[in-house]
């Protein structure tokens, strides 16, 4: 059963049609809500009785138990008698509630808040739009003077002004000066302390034409600071004040944002009316706008490869192969994941790629067809083949005879793509992301020096080399802020909670929501690739870590990992003979990010089923990356040292002996 939890306003929780799921008492609603504030971690019994009760009766124990019989029994009334809970759980000496971060209305309008900053300002309008609407009064309403609820109904009322504020900067971005002003009027007026609310309310009154008006509100807001707290404006009110008074230039236009939007919309109403709606330019074009929109975020990235596979055929069907092989070799947008988001796609565009190198005419430039070869190369990730491989080799190899950098930043991708024929190449992988890096800075390759840190994140985490591993975190984090590349905080967010699994700063619990939380970022990311098994494996690593069973709730998707994952989830169904068939009939896991870790997993359901033949395959295959971190190389998860794999496998193969 499927349950949304509500915050923002009084205690509340329905059902998956909606209807309201009954909490009972106030305690029971205490109960729930103090859980939902802790964010997925476990509160101990006795915590959740001092926050309870201010004097606890003689059996507070056994009375939050029943409360908690109580919530079971309300959100999940479908489960059987003696079964574990899936939402209310718990865990060693205290409880916790695993709600997904999509079922709590608090935890929505944060990622929303967060993604806004990363969107268009009309798309910014529409998501803050939808996340104030969930508001139905104050966070936590009935438990306003609980100290556990304090500090976050404060963050959550904070963070609701900022929202606030961040729609009316957004509004006034695209030129709804006037319809921002009622609400920020009212804005001010509740919370007069704000003085970036005075500051938008000033701007959007003098957009409006309303000179006068801007002058009096910013003088108002000057006399409450002074004559209130004893403090002056802001240099920015101040500033604002001079520039109203002067009619400084820059204050009729909207936002830096929304002259560029102007300047877009002339340009492309220019490139409408010149160039003919047939030229064969508008391919090339096409594909160039497509290149941008796959770094802009979720969406953008989905319609880019929709757009692209339609552009390529388009070019095919006019018979060109040289334009064709524009139009493919064009797209040189970075990958880092090694597993396709569309296969059938992938395929489709490497067969295509492969007719316009064979249609290519001999006197075409050799950079076109180098980058035909990347794509090659960069399309047939995953699969190893000895054919995209060699096109690797050429890009590479053309790529550096011409000296041309966009164009061996896009090799190189293909080289690293093509980098997994055995395990253990982290140091290999290393050494293209550190050329990349020094390439792209000489030559402003912008994403590929990004690329560049994303790859040196992966191989040093393979290497258990952390401290450099955060330092690229840390400028791809940079470099993806200042010129907006939203997706790059995917990865980078899952390095962290990578991090917390490998480094022992945190423990299960911590790192679990890590993951959930990083999970979270992936959903509408446009990454299906990634996004598919990714959060059910990386539970079962930490948990096989911790030398814990796997998880076994049926409704986990695990994706292309299922063949390894299963024999191990069979065995803590205590289900050995199948997990004993499971393992015989798993294929040898695909040579991409992953590899290591899959051997792993099936190594160690081998060990415990005493399969010799796989606990074989998987020594051999494992050996070369014994220095490394199993599916550290990722940059996402891990199963510890593959060295304690080889030792475990080589103790049970002597016994077995």
């Amino acid at each position: 059963m499927h349950v949304e939890f509500g915050v923002l306003g009084p205690v509340a929780a329905w059902d998956a049609a909606g209807a309201p799921v009954a909490l009972k008492g106030p305690r029971h609603r205490a109960v729930l809500a103090r859980l939902i504030v802790a964010r997925r971690r476990v509160v101990p019994v006795s915590l959740l009785v001092d926050d309870l009760w201010t004097h606890p009766p003689h059996d507070a124990v056994g009375t939050l138990r029943t409360f908690v019989a109580a919530l079971r029994r309300a959100l999940e009334p479908e489960r059987l008698p003696r079964t574990p809970p899936r939402l209310l759980v718990t865990e060693g000496a205290g409880y916790a509630l695993r709600a997904e971060t999509s079922s709590v209305d608090a935890w929505r309008f944060e990622q929303a808040t967060t993604d806004a900053n990363t969107l268009t300002p009309d798309a910014a309008i529409t998501r803050l739009d939808e996340a104030l609407a969930s508001w139905r009064g104050p966070a936590y309403t009935e438990f306003a003077d609980a100290p556990w609820a304090r500090p976050e109904r404060s963050r959550l009322g904070e963070l609701r002004l900022y929202a606030v504020e961040r729609r009316a900067e957004a509004m006034l971005a695209v030129g709804r000066a006037a319809a921002a002003v009622p609400d920020l009027d009212a804005h001010v007026a509740e919370h007069p302390w704000r003085e970036d609310a005075w500051r938008l309310l000033a701007l959007a009154l003098y957009r409006t034409g309303r000179q006068g008006d801007a002058l009096a509100v910013l003088r108002r807001a000057r006399s409450l600071l002074v004559e209130q707290l004893g403090i002056d404006p802001s240099p920015q009110l101040r500033r604002l004040e001079q520039d109203v008074l002067g009619q400084a230039d820059h204050l009729n236009h909207h936002a830096p944002i929304a002259a560029a939007e102007r300047v877009w919309s002339e340009a492309a109403a220019a490139y409408d009316r010149t160039v003919a709606s047939g030229a064969r330019a508008r391919l090339e074009s096409t594909v160039g706008l497509l290149r941008n929109l796959a770094v802009t975020g979720g969406g953008g990235l989905q319609a880019a490869r929709e757009h692209r596979a339609a552009a390529i055929t388009a070019a095919e069907e006019l018979g060109d192969a040289e334009l064709t092989a524009r139009v493919i070799g064009a797209y040189d947008v970075p990958a880092i994941w090694t597993r396709p988001d569309d296969p059938e796609q992938a395929a489709r565009v490497v067969a295509a790629a492969e007719r316009a190198l064979g249609g290519l005419p001999p006197d075409s430039h050799e950079a076109t067809r180098a980058r035909l070869l990347a794509t090659v190369a960069l399309e047939s990730r995953g699969t190893c083949s000895v054919q995209a491989l060699h096109a690797a080799q050429q890009a590479e190899e053309i790529a550096r005879r011409l000296d041309d950098p966009a164009l061996l930043a896009f090799a190189l991708n293909g080289v690293f793509m093509q980098s997994f024929q055995r395990a253990g190449l982290a140091p290999r992988r290393d050494e293209i992301g550190a050329e990349l890096i020094r390439l792209s800075a000489r030559h402003g390759l912008t994403t590929s020096e990004v690329l560049g840190h994303l790859i040196r994140i992966q191989a040093l985490s393979a290497l258990a080399d952390f401290h450099r591993a955060d330092e690229h975190a840390a400028a791809a984090d940079h470099l993806a802020e200042r010129y907006e590349l939203p997706l790059v905080g995917v990865f980078t967010q899952w390095y962290r909670a990578l991090r917390h699994s490998a480094g022992g700063r945190a423990g299960l619990d911590e790192t679990e929501t890590a993951y959930r939380e990083a999970a979270g970022r992936l959903e509408g990311s446009g990454m299906p690739g990634l996004e598919r098994g990714i959060l059910p494996l990386a539970l079962l690593c930490l948990r096989v870590q911790h030398d814990l069973p796997a998880p076994i709730d049926d409704d986990l998707d695990w994706g292309p990992y299922h063949p390894w994952a299963r024999p191990l989830v069979l065995l803590a169904k205590d289900r050995s003979a199948d997990a004993a068939d499971a393992l015989r009939k798993a294929p040898d896991p695909p040579r991409d990010l992953l590899f290591e870790a899959m051997w792993c997993l099936a190594g160690r359901a081998a060990v415990v089923l005493g399969n010799t033949e796989v606990m074989e395959r998987a020594y051999h295959e494992l050996s070369p990356a014994a220095a490394e971190l199993a599916g550290a190389g990722s940059g996402l998860v891990t199963l510890g040292p593959v060295s304690s794999y080889l030792a475990e496998i080589r103790t049970r193969a002597k016994e077995l002996r």
